[in-house]
């Protein structure tokens, strides 16, 4: 299964992905990968929707 990164688009297989980050918003599951974390953590540890990063 391939998996895609909500906020670039980067796709992984799903073995990949163990270090991605996940998270609801607006009830609906989201999946951000390494890089996308790591470069918007301090808006994800706010609680920020991605739409405002």
């Amino acid at each position: 299964m391939t998996l895609t990164c909500d906020f670039c688009g980067r796709q992984a297989e799903e073995a990949d992905t163990l270090a991605w980050t996940t998270s609801v918003e607006n009830k609906r599951l989201k999946r951000y990968c390494v890089t996308c974390s790591r470069e918007h953590l301090r808006a994800m540890e706010g609680k920020l929707d991605a739409e405002f990063w």
